[in-house]
């Protein structure tokens, strides 16, 4: 089985593609011919009412759910993922670099987004050089990754931090240990971090957290790098949002044993690379993020030794936080010609199938995440064909499958792959 989710495929009509979504406005020649050989449906990958981030949608993805409070927070699976240095009782939190007025108004979340590499590295040893917390006891990592993504790992010398406090960014609340959209404006402004409950350890948490926060906003406005990026007509970055504290390693069961399967990945992002370390998937690499070729050639490559491969593909979920409906479905198509068609070149569909999804919906009219179902299909030719053609978000309404949780999709691929054996 080789199990492939494109990142916040799931979208609403758009009136730049004539009412359609980008998903059923492309043409997926690939994707067409996988839905006409299988039985596609929707999913909620998290929850009705729940925009969910990347982290605790691909889990549940995945297979897992969390208890209310036991989730650790996507901080904590980024600061695995790229490898920092963090134990039990520090603090992670998730950030975006983001470009802020002068009075800490967000004028743009992701700083324009293409952001030099050199940039948030000189940025960080600034904000790590400069940051003193009033309690010398107090320090801070600031960890730059892709983009405009950042991890800020704070630790307390002898005492554990609490991850139960609210977000600095104000696009996202913090609800049981995850992240979750929210519906907001244009008008958004840096939010003080607040303890969720009485205790000292919240309390100092939010205190660390604040005392950084404003700290790092008069050091980066008044960077070098950020006269030079202003210089080059580049947007600054002037300040970070934070989000999903967390302060302890996540334990759950491995996925071979949850599923009895072999499964490996090929994932890019720190926040699905921290995901495969905590799941203990065996990672295959598969080159750049748009290197779309050679993730099917390795895909396809792994099913002599593997029995299920995770494949996480990046780019419809960019177009969509930027609102813009016909890049978003010119990559449909790209992903389309490139992987699938690739990955279909190189398997026999009577001996390998093919679970196709998404982590969420990144609706292109609304620029943020939402709870809208996305489709999945599974395809191959031991699976009972439903008479779909076309993987879209409407067909998907349509299919055999019905309405699935997230955490329900491979089980229910698994059923329908062995069913007609």
């Amino acid at each position: 089985m080789i199990y492939v989710l494109l990142d916040g495929i799931g979208d609403l009509p758009h009136p730049d593609l004539k009412g359609a979504t980008p998903l059923s406005y492309a043409k997926t020649p690939n994707l067409d011919r996988l839905a006409r050989n299988g039985s596609i449906g929707e999913v909620i990958s998290v929850g009705k009412g729940i925009a969910p981030q990347s982290d605790i949608a691909v889990f549940n993805m995945l297979g897992y759910r969390f208890s209310t409070g036991a989730y650790v927070g996507r901080g904590v699976i980024e600061a695995i993922g790229i490898g920092i240095d963090f134990k039990s009782g520090d603090l992670a939190l998730r950030g975006n670099f983001a470009t802020v007025n002068d009075e800490n108004i967000i004028v743009d979340r992701r700083a324009g987004r293409k952001i030099e590499r050199e940039d948030t590295l000189a940025i960080a040893r600034e904000l790590e050089e400069k940051v003193r917390f009033s309690d010398q006891k107090a320090s801070v990592v600031v960890a730059p990754t892709i983009g405009h993504r950042v991890i800020v790992r704070i630790r307390y010398d002898g005492k554990f931090l609490s991850p139960d406090i609210s977000n600095t960014d104000p696009a996202y609340a913090r609800i049981g240990g995850m992240g979750v959209a929210k519906a907001v404006g244009d008008y958004l402004k840096i939010e003080k971090s607040l303890p969720l409950n009485e205790s000292s350890s919240a309390k100092l948490s939010a205190s660390l957290v604040n005392e950084f926060t404003e700290q790092s906003l008069a050091i980066m406005k008044k960077s070098q790098i950020n006269k030079i990026r202003v210089g080059k007509g580049k947007k600054p970055l002037t300040g970070i949002l934070l989000r999903d504290a967390g302060n302890e390693f996540p334990y759950v069961v491995p996925i071979n044993q949850l599923h009895g399967m072999k499964f490996s990945c090929i994932v890019d992002m720190p926040v699905e690379i921290g995901i495969a370390n905590v799941l203990k998937m065996q990672p295959f690499s598969g080159g750049g993020l748009t290197d779309y070729e050679q993730k099917a050639q390795i895909a396809a490559k792994a099913m002599e030794t593997q029995n299920a491969i995770y494949v996480h593909i990046k780019g419809p979920d960019e177009f969509g936080h930027d609102g813009d409906a016909v890049g978003k479905m010119k990559n449909i198509e790209e992903i389309d010609k490139r992987f699938f068609g690739m990955l279909l070149d190189n398997i026999d569909t009577s001996k390998v199938a093919l679970v196709v999804s998404g982590d969420h919906s990144t609706p292109c009219i609304n620029k943020s995440h939402s709870d809208d179902p996305v489709p999945v299909l599974v395809s191959g030719d031991s699976v009972k064909k439903d008479g779909t053609t076309r993987f879209t978000e409407d067909q998907a309404k349509r299919g055999k499958i019905g309405l699935l949780a997230g955490a329900d999709v491979i089980k229910t691929a698994i059923k329908l792959i062995k069913s007609q054996r």
